[in-house]
């Protein structure tokens, strides 16, 4: 069977989405699919296209009327599908339902597609705070409900049984262990704890309560704990609070932003790290039910981890610790005992998430639709 996997957007080597993409593509060919990636893109003299793996399908041209095409010309994917003979078509929301991608769907299942749309984080209302997000949300909340009545199912990480008025398929983030290395090394902890927290980083990340936790914490001990923040920040928003956090506690020395990393300095950094940090900040944007991509990651490595949000494959793990959904600081001493408490072994905490493979999760899928 041949299929489809539709972004509207482009990708990034170190971006965790993208990541997330080519493992998703992967596993949808383990599943024994032939698939072909549809997503677009911006080249160095500034024309924008749409691209299928690494070919050209249209080059919608440059300037203003490029970036307007880009919104609504989206024939050359519907006839391209027709033309493949494409009977299925995965599409990951970008909350851009409108009446340009509610024709394309129609066009889609026209010509006899299967068509679902992944909701990565659901509700998401609350994540626009900007009047210019704030606009293309309004267009979103406009049409959303009629893109979705389109769809064979919305794909959720949720637990919710119908969303927008389209029946749900319920999921985990998935993990490819084959790109994850496992933790190797014990790292002495006698006279500190390194932590790590990898992300794009958003307001509802929380880091904050662990940077205002570590201030706490540092008036009372001389136990060293480190902080390494690994992941660009979203906005300067985010940027702000996190820098002038680290500053007002005079913490320079003990949180360490490393910006973006991947490939092996990316895993040196975990070699180097004892515990992890999830987000701690998710109520910010009124979720409390989410499968994250982080928790997973964290648990191919090897390596335990906080995080307050509710996760049902967690939530009951030996080697997590629950916060509280709320702004407090967290606490670190609970954190230093619980490390010291629990030596569960990188392989076994590896080995309680096996089944949440990507491969495994898409079957799912292709079980309910076929």
């Amino acid at each position: 069977m041949k299929a489809l996997f539709l972004i509207f957007h482009g990708f990034e080597k170190s971006n965790g989405i993208s990541k997330k993409i080519r493992y998703q593509v992967k596993a949808l060919q383990e599943c024994g699919l032939d698939v072909r990636t549809c997503y677009y893109a911006v080249d160095d003299l500034g024309h924008r296209k749409w691209m299928i793996d690494k070919d050209i399908l249209i080059d919608l041209g440059t300037g203003v009327i490029a970036k307007i095409r880009k919104r609504c010309f989206y024939s050359a994917i519907s006839n391209y599908v027709a033309k493949e003979n494409i009977s299925f078509v995965y599409m990951r929301s970008y909350h851009n339902a409108n009446p340009f991608t509610i024709h394309l769907v129609k066009q889609l299942k026209k010509q006899g597609a299967k068509v679902v749309m992944e909701i990565p984080t659901y509700p998401y209302d609350q994540e626009y705070i900007t009047l210019n997000a704030k606009w293309d949300l309004l267009i979103d909340r406009c049409f959303r409900k009629y893109l979705a009545k389109q769809f064979d199912a919305i794909i959720t990480f949720s637990s919710e049984a119908v969303i927008f008025g389209q029946r749900t398929i319920q999921i985990s983030n998935g993990i490819d262990f084959s790109a994850i290395k496992l933790k190797q090394q014990t790292n002495d902890t006698s006279s500190h704890l390194h932590l790590i927290g990898v992300a794009e980083i958003h307001y509802w990340h929380g880091f904050d309560r662990i940077i205002e936790g570590m201030a706490n914490f540092s008036n009372l001990s001389t136990y060293n704990v480190y902080f390494h923040i690994v992941g660009n920040f979203s906005g300067s928003r985010e940027k702000e609070e996190i820098s002038s956090s680290i500053t007002k506690n005079r913490l320079e020395e003990f949180v360490i932003l490393h910006g973006a990393k991947h490939g092996r300095e990316l895993d040196e950094l975990f070699e180097q790290a004892d515990f992890a940090i999830g987000s701690l900040g998710r109520h910010r944007s009124g979720i409390t039910h989410i499968k994250t991509l982080k928790n997973r990651e964290y648990a191919a490595r090897g390596i335990p981890f906080i995080y307050s949000e509710t996760d049902e494959d967690f939530d009951d793990k030996p080697y997590i610790i629950k916060a509280p959904a709320n702004e407090t600081p967290i606490n670190i001493q609970n954190i230093i005992d619980f490390y010291r408490q629990k030596n569960i072994p990188p392989q076994d905490i590896r080995n309680s998430v096996l089944e949440l493979s990507w491969k495994n999760q898409f079957k799912k899928i292709l079980d309910n639709i076929h």
